[in-house]
């Protein structure tokens, strides 16, 4: 296993890791290697190729506003969300676009981008940008994929910093559960600690923690935006047209005022056993309309699926008594490690097996996350992780209008919950079961590569085609 922790959890904005995040890292990449090749200022004109998924639901995704971005050269994990609707109401104001902060040209979003519903053969999400001089000569033409997770795959270009990483050979590699699980046996280690002595061979441990940290920090951030403790929120109705309106912050004053008076450090009510049941809503359904209203989030390990894992890890602090920073660190280097698993042996692309990529997999990661901070064995982990996909198999990916809303906020929600089940189910067991991890993450693969393409990611199925759109 060659991947980072840093590279399944990245800072980024919403809407969508692959309708969003991707398109906005293959752009910027494209913009820089005009730059690096010298030809940046012979470009006149630029045209942008959208296939397949991003086609469909690319309006949706909001893919032209994170390409518009990336041509200019910010960054999902750096543009200050606030100026962003600035940014791209200039360049449909003015037509024009500011190549990599240096070089100006007349660009016309609405006849720059064009859509084209057949997929390129790599992958249902494709693009291709096209540069061209005054004289209508090309300059430049690079195609690339968005693979899942913000994840993108460069098909032309050769100068690339934005691509999935290549890291050097880790001390204790695997490809699939079992050699995971058979390393920590081996070396008497948990997950998190195999986890980060890999983690330490691509920078320095305190660096590793430090950053992990900062991305718990980051889904707080939006947890406590999206329940509008940061500050008010400017519109209660969240962008695309459905008009849906954000629930959160009048569930968080619901809740903590039931909560007031109680004796517990922990928001419980004595009356409501499922009351912790209402604050996993609230807490992923906080950060999903964040992602919603393009805010900042973590890929976890995608965007549609980013309030899944700061809400059970937020249940993790808030309701299981002794929780601590080195659980924190513990709970999402187990989760990443599991992530990778997915990565590499299936996807976490709707756009490729549906939903159960990303919910599904996120409720995987969470679930065992949880399990392992918890006093969880390896086995137990493992078997969490299981349980957590095993229920989410063939969850379908059917955005109502293209938009990362219906279903996918509640679905979060109810994710969040599903993990947490998994967990106690797995903690009450002793490890040992028939399904294993690996198995379902197959199953996964298999059944993300026989459903219907109306089902991934396209809106021309499922509740995207029986919601009256409002």
């Amino acid at each position: 296993m060659a991947l980072s922790v840093f590279d399944i959890f990245k800072i980024g904005i919403g809407p969508s890791s692959s309708h969003t995040v991707g398109p906005m890292r293959a752009a910027r990449n494209f913009a820089r290697n005009l730059d690096v090749r010298g030809l940046l200022t012979q470009v006149a004109s630029l045209a942008v190729h959208l296939y397949g998924s991003l086609a469909e639901t690319g309006a949706g995704h909001r893919t032209d506003m994170g390409i518009m971005l990336g041509l200019m050269g910010e960054a999902p994990d750096t543009v200050d969300p606030a100026l962003i609707n600035t940014l791209v109401n200039a360049v449909d104001q003015t037509r024009q676009l500011t190549l990599w902060r240096k070089h100006t040209i007349a660009f016309d979003p609405k006849t720059a981008f064009s859509g084209r519903v057949q997929p390129l053969p790599e992958h249902p999400n494709g693009m291709r940008f096209i540069a061209r001089d005054a004289q209508g000569t090309v300059v430049l033409d690079e195609r690339y994929v968005s693979i899942g997770g913000g994840f993108i795959r460069a098909l032309d270009s050769i100068e690339t910093d934005e691509t999935v990483p290549e890291h050097e050979p880790m001390p204790y590699p695997f490809a699939n559960a079992a050699e995971l699980m058979a390393q920590c046996a081996r070396h008497q280690l948990t997950i998190a600690q195999l986890m980060m002595a890999n983690e330490a061979t691509l920078r320095p441990a305190a660096e590793v923690r430090a950053g992990v940290l900062r991305i718990a920090q980051v889904m707080d951030e939006a947890i406590d935006r999206g329940c509008g403790l940061a500050g008010a929120i400017d519109d209660a109705i969240l962008p695309g047209g459905l008009k849906v309106r954000r629930r959160a912050p009048a569930l968080y004053h619901e809740l903590h005022a039931k909560s007031a008076g109680a004796k517990s450090p922990y928001p419980a009510n004595a009356d409501d056993v499922m009351f912790a049941m209402d604050w996993v809503n609230l807490y992923a359904m906080a950060v999903n309309e964040e992602n919603a209203a393009s805010g900042r989030v973590v890929t976890a390990p995608t965007n549609g699926a980013s309030g899944l894992l700061p809400a059970v890890l937020r249940y993790y602090r808030t309701f299981i008594p002794g929780w601590s920073e080195d659980g924190v660190v513990d709970f999402l280097l187990t989760a990443a490690a599991i992530g990778f698993l997915y990565k590499e042996n299936a996807s976490i692309s709707g756009a490729e097996v549906g939903c159960q990529g990303e919910v599904g997999v996120a409720c995987s990661m969470a679930a065992a996350g949880l399990t392992a901070v918890q006093g969880g064995t390896v086995a137990q982990v493992e078997n969490a992780a299981e349980i957590g996909m095993e229920h989410n198999l063939g969850l379908t990916c059917d955005p109502v209008g293209g938009l990362v809303q219906i279903p996918c906020i509640e679905r979060n929600a109810m994710g969040g919950n599903k993990a947490i089940n998994a967990s106690r189910l797995a903690l009450h067991g002793d490890g040992k079961h028939h399904v294993t991890l690996d198995m379902v993450i197959e199953t996964m693969r298999q059944t993300g590569a026989d459903m219907k393409s109306k089902y991934k990611e396209t809106s021309r199925g499922g509740l995207a085609v029986n919601v009256v759109e409002c």
